[in-house]
């Protein structure tokens, strides 16, 4: 069973090791710095579906499969599957992976659901609960956009601090296999510092990704320079000064160890995304595309994830509410599995 270090952070008592792991993007994302690292470019937008939200539920249902492909497994040996997305009610996830028959637990926590998942799924291995579980989120860039902000067709002008949502998906699947261990985490607490614009969510995120990283640290005892990266979810170029400027504050440099999902997926400089990428599919396909591959070929041995998210909804939105964030955090560490 898990053991209990302080409110909200904890480690694992089993052995939990990333046995498989999958990312597809877009079009645009495989434009960027990463597109060599990810296992599928999808050119198509629409994915050979009729609408963007049934292309993203294909996006999911596809990192899976391919998660399932690479361990050699049948979609039968996974015991239980997490998922969410930033779609109402997250048909994203369940109308991609309903076909696959695997018992499911829908979660939200916005663009953190990654780490949400990984965390909530290593816990159900640990319990012995399951013996092998997955996890996978998914986003895309005209879902989002059409939700939250403005029809495509309209055409508005972007402002210089906003983020562009991910086409994307990234899948994890848990065991006692493999050679990247789950060492624990650390759940987040809603974070809210009263902003209202939505073009900026790097601001209104970082503070509930400091907060996050500042307890696992304290918790367990650590410094920054115990690990090798601090990686962030997708926080932007606003964000991610923001969140190294609050640790700061409070005695930790995270400056040397900080990468961010959001600010590495595309090329600002040519690709005019402004602040960078967002969305659920941005951190889970850097981490599965990028991160882990490093962690398997021994480039780095000891990483955080925090995952970030903003949960608000359209609703809370046009009705003036600020905008509560929250990170969760994931401990990886390369360990050979005798």
């Amino acid at each position: 069973m898990a053991k209990y270090i302080s409110q909200g952070v904890f480690a694992l008592e089993r052995p939990v090791y990333i046995e498989s792991r999958s990312s597809v993007v877009g079009r645009k994302e495989g434009e960027g710095p990463l597109g060599k690292c990810f296992d599928m470019v999808v050119e198509d937008s629409h994915f050979g579906r009729q609408t963007w939200e049934q292309a993203e539920s294909q996006f999911q249902l596809e990192a899976v499969s391919i998660a399932v492909r690479k361990a050699g497994l049948m979609k039968e040996d996974i015991d239980v599957i997490l998922s969410g997305d930033l779609i109402n009610q997250c048909i994203g996830s369940t109308y991609g992976l309903r076909e696959l028959e695997i018992p499911f637990l829908g979660i939200y926590g916005a663009c953190s659901t990654f780490a949400e998942g990984m965390l909530t799924a290593a816990l159900l291995n640990d319990s012995g609960a399951v013996k092998r579980s997955a996890a996978v989120t998914s986003s895309h860039f005209s879902t989002a956009e059409r939700q939250f902000r403005t029809p495509l067709s309209y055409g508005g002008q972007r402002t210089p601090t906003s983020q562009w949502t991910c086409t994307a998906s990234g899948a994890v699947i848990l065991s006692d296999k493999g050679d990247v261990r789950i060492v624990g985490g650390c759940v987040g607490k809603i974070t809210d510092m009263g902003i209202t614009d939505i073009t900026n969510m790097g601001s209104a995120m970082a503070p509930a990704a400091a907060g996050t990283i500042q307890r696992y640290l304290t918790a367990t005892g650590t410094t920054p320079e115990d690990y090798d990266l601090i990686v962030t979810g997708d926080l932007g170029i606003v964000g991610s000064k923001l969140v190294k400027a609050l640790l700061t504050e409070q005695n930790i440099d995270i400056h040397a160890q900080h990468r961010d999902c959001g600010k590495m997926i595309f090329d600002n400089e040519t690709q005019d995304t402004h602040c960078g990428g967002s969305g659920c599919g941005c951190s889970a396909s850097v981490l599965c595309g990028h991160f882990l591959p490093m962690m398997e070929r021994g480039e780095i041995s000891n990483m955080l994830f925090a995952a970030t998210g903003a949960l608000m909804s359209p609703m809370s939105l046009q009705q003036g509410e600020s905008i509560p964030s929250i990170a969760h955090l994931v401990h990886l560490r390369k360990e050979q599995k005798c």
